[in-house]
């Protein structure tokens, strides 16, 4: 068996909403090991954008734990999640989240620009084009976003997410702002990526979209369901 990449142990996150205490995910338990393709699917509200900006420490569980690549995270400090988030994670998001004043290359090397001690102003040029070639976008190095298509700036994005090399890219409905060909363009581009070994948890409502996963989660009411996920078969 491959490398755990993400373990949970009945993570939780509530909320105070008006002197009333809402939980928003109860209990989680989750493993992903290297490699993995992973979707996690449910309704509005269900709790599985909760799950992921769990996962992607852009929030901090109520209780429960999580580790990451065998690191327990819940104990750290905001700087040192910062710092773990921009290393070893990688985002898509349904929205694309390109600043629009900056070219394709710029926004690619947006995570490195933050550590130019280690990544100087040629190296974050040359990481951005080797990523954008992967997305196969290498001629549109220079073009901003509003010079560029949805699917064009979904590879984009997708190229973001690769340019630290990260340990997981987690994708927040990936197709949701795409039309039904791009978006299976996007698809067969993540499934490619997965099949290269980088792994994946993506969050999705469209079961057409979560198929292309090696397994599928149901979120229902703030609960995983870890004892119903269905192996997809390819």
């Amino acid at each position: 068996m491959s490398a755990e990449i993400i373990r949970t142990e009945k993570l939780t996150r509530a909320y105070s909403m008006g002197g009333n205490v809402v939980t928003a995910l109860r209990e989680a338990d989750l493993v992903v090991h290297a490699g993995e393709f992973i979707a996690l699917m449910g309704a509005s509200g269900s709790g599985k954008s909760t799950l992921l900006n769990l996962l992607g420490l852009l929030d901090r569980a109520t209780a429960g734990e999580y580790w990451l690549e065998g690191a327990a995270v819940s104990s750290l400090r905001r700087d040192e999640l910062a710092d773990l988030r921009g290393k070893r994670i990688g985002f898509v998001f349904q929205n694309f989240n390109l600043l629009p004043r900056y070219s394709a290359w710029e926004n690619v090397a947006l995570p490195l620009a933050y550590r130019q001690e280690e990544f100087r102003e040629q190296d974050q040029l040359d990481r951005a084009r080797e990523a954008l070639a992967r997305v196969q976008l290498e001629h549109r190095l220079e073009h901003n976003p509003t010079e560029l298509s949805g699917g064009e700036r979904q590879r984009v994005a997708i190229a973001r997410a690769l340019v630290t090399q990260p340990a997981v890219i987690l994708a927040d409905e990936p197709t949701g702002n795409l039309d039904s060909n791009t978006g299976v363009e996007i698809m067969r581009l993540l499934k490619e990526l997965n099949e290269e070994g980088r792994t994946i948890v993506m969050v999705t409502h469209d079961l057409n979209v979560a198929r292309h996963a090696n397994r599928i989660y149901q979120v229902r009411d703030g609960v995983l369901e870890t004892n119903e996920a269905v192996h997809v078969a390819h």
